[in-house]
């Protein structure tokens, strides 16, 4: 009898509530409007070495400086914001970036370029373990889904702003950067009527249970589970870095494309990340997080290492299905070890996202060097280096399962 209401009673309690979807809306929006801005920078590159000399190493440490300060920065904003909430740092974020836009377009050399970088990365740390929070708190329980749907506004983003950069930036020249300040402060009015709905939630919920921290696996399988889910990201991440920075010099100097065609080229590749991610959410909610970690790590790894070897037709062919497999991982990522460490969704979100852009900056910069160290042949060179990195992903075969949940 005890055991049949047991049964009645949790079949009672449905396994996703509903979603608040203004808000998943406008934390992917917002994260298209942040990452439109940002990948301006990586877009830009090709403008940059021409207008300051810059070599492969310098760029590299672009990157390095945005990446960087956004991987350091990111942990410490979830470390803080999970003690105390901070509804409106969201648009203090967006306010960085919106001045790290305009100095980027009246920049006069490379220190102050470095600069930009720097304040549109701390823009980057203060937004995504915030933005990745309130996205948890508005999915209903369907953590897949609302992570990727969150993720995909930022690689909808990251695929806009190449062809922001051809036919706006390109055309116009470095000043023009400034004009697009405007986009950041649509931002900043759109993530302050977020945070005034983040002090309603939170004043609703006050009076419900606090939220269970206690491990479902004992702590060294968790531990070891999470350093697992940390190497497959920083693979993951130098291995798309390695793209997002250099592929416009990979098909330019490969096969002699014009600084405008090899944008478009980065655009389908990004477009295929921001459809990747969207799918990645939805599959884990219904399969697991384990089996999407599974199929993308793995899958991408035959195509990968076809790619140094394919003529321009099947250059795109495989740079889309990458892009596509590859990117279905990391929302799966940012689930499993929030469902690994409960309770602790900024500190997450802030070590994964800001390990992303870590691994991908510090990654961005050995390549540079690379391509810098073997001449002419060195751009070709990183990509036949990188064609290797998925194997890593035979890890996650290490992966534990989680316990299911009643």
């Amino acid at each position: 009898m005890a055991v049949a209401m047991e049964t009645e009673a949790t079949a009672a309690v449905p396994r996703f509530q509903k979603a608040t979807l203004s808000i998943l809306f406008a934390v992917s929006f917002g994260h298209l409007l942040n990452d439109i801005m940002q990948s301006l920078l990586a877009s830009l590159y090709p403008l940059f070495q021409q207008n300051y000399d810059l070599s492969f190493s310098q760029i590299g440490l672009l990157t390095l400086t945005f990446q960087i300060t956004a991987s350091l920065l990111q942990p410490v904003v979830g470390i803080v914001t999970d003690k105390k909430a901070m509804p409106y740092a969201l648009p203090v974020g967006m306010a960085s970036t919106f001045f790290g836009l305009i100095l980027l377009g009246n920049a006069h050399n490379f220190t102050v370029l470095l600069v930009a970088a720097s304040l549109i990365g701390f823009g980057s740390a203060v937004f995504h373990p915030e933005s990745s929070r309130i996205a948890r708190l508005a999915s209903g329980g369907r953590h897949g889904f609302a992570q990727s749907l969150f993720q995909v506004g930022g690689n909808a983003g990251q695929a806009i702003g190449p062809l922001i950069a051809a036919f706006i930036v390109l055309p116009n020249g470095q000043g023009s950067v400034a004009w697009l300040s405007v986009i950041a402060m649509v931002g900043v009015l759109l993530l302050s009527w977020v945070g005034r709905w983040y002090v309603e939630h939170r004043k609703q919920s006050a009076a419900g249970p606090a939220v269970s921290r206690t491990l479902p696996l004992p702590q060294n399988r968790v531990l070891w589970a999470f350093l697992i889910l940390v190497l497959l990201t920083a693979t993951k991440n130098v291995y798309m870095s390695s793209i997002s920075s250099y592929f416009t010099f990979y098909v330019i100097d490969r096969f002699g494309m014009s600084i405008a065609d090899s944008q478009l080229m980065l655009f389908l590749f990004l477009g295929s990340v921001a459809a990747g991610t969207f799918l990645g959410g939805p599959i884990g909610d219904r399969f697991g997080a384990r089996f999407v970690i599974w199929f993308s790590i793995l899958g991408v790894i035959p195509f990968a290492l076809m790619l140094p070897y394919a003529n321009l037709l099947w250059t795109c062919i495989l740079s889309v299905v990458i892009g596509l497999i590859f990117a279905s991982a990391f929302s799966a990522i940012v689930v499993f070890a929030q469902e690994l460490v409960p309770g602790r969704v900024g500190l997450i979100a802030g070590i994964f996202f800001g390990f992303a852009f870590g691994a991908g900056g510090l990654g961005a910069a050995l390549l540079g060097s690379l391509a810098d160290s073997h001449g002419k042949d060195g751009i070709v060179l990183v990509y036949h280096v990188c064609s290797y990195l998925p194997l890593l992903g035979l890890l996650t075969v290490f992966l534990p399962k989680m316990p299911r949940k009643h």
